[in-house]
């Protein structure tokens, strides 16, 4: 903490309290080089992480929609909820730590596709037919044969794959 009347950065904290509307801690200090005392009040970082649209809005990051997202691709698949939750907590980390506040939607929907092409390769079709929101019959099937092709790739000759 810079001293406000030398400027030093180093100090001691004398005491510390919460606040009487408790919702900062407030720290008398002392600094090391002049010793004079001074406060400084710490609060919680409140600024939303926001998510920026396709068309432009900003929203709040909601952790609830990325799990609905991934329940509606999942949904009569064999993915368990741990794995669900696991691929919600791994988007939000990657979120809050983000340089900035703002995340594009498409960050957040590729994080997704890449899980779920690990997980299930049907509930991945099924987001991507919604994420990237095919125009016609020929943009899914190409899709499915880049998939198709991914998984021939990664079968190893002889095996089971």
């Amino acid at each position: 903490m810079k001293c406000p009347f030398c400027g030093h950065l180093e100090d001691k904290v004398v005491d510390s309290r919460e606040s009487k509307e408790r919702e900062a801690i407030r720290r008398r200090r002392e600094c090391l080089n002049c010793q004079r005392r001074f406060t400084t009040y710490e609060r919680i970082d409140e600024i939303p992480y926001m998510v920026v649209k396709k068309d432009g809005r900003r929203e709040k990051f909601d952790r609830q929609k990325v799990l609905n997202g991934l329940l509606h691709a999942c949904e009569k698949r064999p993915v368990g909820m741990p794995a669900m939750e696991a691929t919600v907590n791994e988007i939000e980390t990657r979120v809050m730590d983000a340089s900035e506040r703002e995340v594009q939607t498409s960050e957040i929907g590729q994080l997704i596709m890449d899980r779920l092409r690990l997980l299930d390769k049907v509930a991945y079709v099924r987001f991507a037919s919604v994420y990237l929101d095919f125009k016609n019959v020929q943009e899914f099937m190409d899709e499915l044969q880049t998939l198709l092709r991914q998984h021939d790739s990664g079968r190893r000759p002889g095996g089971n794959g």
